[in-house]
């Protein structure tokens, strides 16, 4: 328990209340209209992952190095309302920061005063945390949950991970982006179970993230207050407001804060996996969209024109917090990547890629995907 004399150092039941109360409420649809959407993209996300495994021929033997391919699928497809985006995460927060949490509170109770600091900021905290929550509800269309601990109205799968619909941002999207709301729905579905076939189809995936993670949270060093200004800052760019005095200077980040050398390592890896990840469901979607999607290409256009344009303050939030700038970059340069790999040495060539840790691509391969070709193509034919 990460707590001190009972008082967390985040109060995560205050941060989910907070973002319940402040996130947007939804479209406006009807009763029958809300059963009918969310039976559509349960059936959508179904015939997804047929659509995604023909494609990737990530079912096929040797994907996973296991004869016969990987195992169908244990993770839970929930479709969810904007309050279910925001308890799901704020669990997957709680379950992965844990680590770090209790290395602050050691050090905060080693404070004289620490407790009644702790009563104060983990509220604080929470506040914020919800703040910020809120917003990012109202933004998210879908999500793979890879850390998800399971739970009575939220479950996940033996392995850990759920994969979460959020239906009210996808009518709202569609809506925005006046196209067709069947093809809009099945496109979105294509995107997030690509990511539940790359965790499912590779077995060793979600451990080597989860150990990359807490090998850099292992490594941070940062005070409670330190924490809690950060936190406040990332809250306040929400909403367009800059501190007094910060006209001018460069966004600051935890990452900023506690990075040594070995972290940044660890940094380096983690992004040039998020890009592979989220540039292979770019890819993936696009590539089986013509066949099933009839509107893709009107999809595809007005969808990148929102997401060029939209993306700015939600992207600022997220690098205050995290320090992972990246995110838009992740899906433009990692699709890049998949695309020029599939081209030069087909489908099967690329997945090579999920053999092991050793063979993810490097961000330095990410920009240069020749470098990877080269390295693990090579290599394993012999070459010198």
């Amino acid at each position: 328990m990460t707590s001190i004399g009972g008082v967390e150092m985040v109060d995560w039941n205050l941060a989910v209340a907070t973002a319940t109360r402040f996130v947007r409420p939804g479209p406006e649809v009807s009763r029958d209209e809300a059963r009918a959407i969310v039976a559509e993209l349960r059936r959508h996300a179904k015939s997804s992952e047929e659509h995604v495994r023909a494609f990737t021929r990530m079912a096929q033997p040797g994907v996973t190095g296991e004869a016969g391919g990987a195992a169908p699928h244990d993770t839970p497809v929930l479709v969810v309302d904007r309050p279910g985006w925001i308890r799901a995460n704020v669990a997957g927060f709680r379950a992965v920061l844990k680590p770090l949490l209790a290395k602050m509170e050691d050090r905060r109770s080693a404070t004289p005063g620490g407790a009644v600091l702790g009563a104060v900021g983990g509220k604080v905290t929470g506040v914020e945390l919800g703040m910020l929550l809120s917003f990012l509800a109202s933004r998210v269309l879908g999500q793979y949950e890879t850390f998800a601990p399971a739970s009575r109205d939220l479950p996940a799968g033996s392995q850990g991970g759920r994969l979460l619909l959020v239906a009210p941002n996808i009518v709202h999207v569609e809506r925005e982006l006046d196209v067709a709301p069947h093809d809009f729905r099945l496109w979105v579905c294509l995107h997030e179970e690509t990511h539940r076939t790359q965790f499912s189809a590779v077995p060793w995936l979600r451990d080597h993230i989860e150990g990359e993670v807490q090998s850099f949270l292992a490594e941070t060093d940062i005070d409670p207050g330190t924490l809690l200004e950060r936190l406040r800052e990332a809250a306040q760019s929400l909403a367009g407001a800059k501190p007094e005095g910060e006209e001018g200077e460069e966004s600051r980040s935890l990452v900023d804060l506690v990075q040594t050398p070995a972290q940044r390592e660890i940094l380096g890896r983690l992004t040039a996996v998020m890009s592979l990840l989220e540039g292979h469901a770019d890819f993936v979607m696009d590539g089986v969209g013509p066949e099933v999607v009839p509107s893709v290409a009107e999809i595809r256009e007005k969808f990148q024109k929102r997401r060029a344009s939209g993306a700015g303050r939600l992207d600022q939030a997220l690098r205050k917090l995290l320090g992972l700038d990246a995110k838009l970059r992740q899906y433009r340069d990692g699709e890049r990547f998949v695309r020029s790999v599939v081209e030069e040495v087909g489908m099967d060539g690329f997945n090579r890629v999920w053999t092991s840790p050793n063979t993810l691509p490097t961000k330095q391969e990410i920009a240069k995907p020749a470098d990877w070709v080269a390295r693990v193509h090579r290599k394993a034919d012999g070459a010198p």
